[in-house]
């Protein structure tokens, strides 16, 4: 049986802590022109509003992607607090 990676998304859940585990400069972000973090997170975390980068941490699936794919280095990411974050369930 195949699944659509929405519906597959549509299994995790979340402990979402008001503290961020992601911090993104956003200053280095509008010196980018590739914009990578738009197409590499897989959660579509990063989004492009009036010209500039915006991150919502809630729903990240701590993959770290954004880290290692942005060419400025603005990402900082940390795993979030013992008890927060993404919850993968099976079946």
């Amino acid at each position: 049986m195949n699944i659509s990676i929405e519906e597959r998304l549509g299994l995790v859940s979340f402990e979402v802590d008001k503290e961020r585990h992601i911090k993104v400069n956003t200053d280095l972000c509008s010196e980018c022109d590739e914009k990578t973090c738009l197409y590499f997170c897989p959660a579509k975390r990063f989004t492009l509003e009036n010209g500039k980068i915006k991150h919502d941490h809630e729903g990240c699936l701590e993959c770290r992607t954004c880290k290692l794919a942005c060419p400025k280095g603005a990402v900082d990411f940390n795993y979030p607090r013992g008890g927060y974050g993404v919850y993968y369930k099976y079946g």
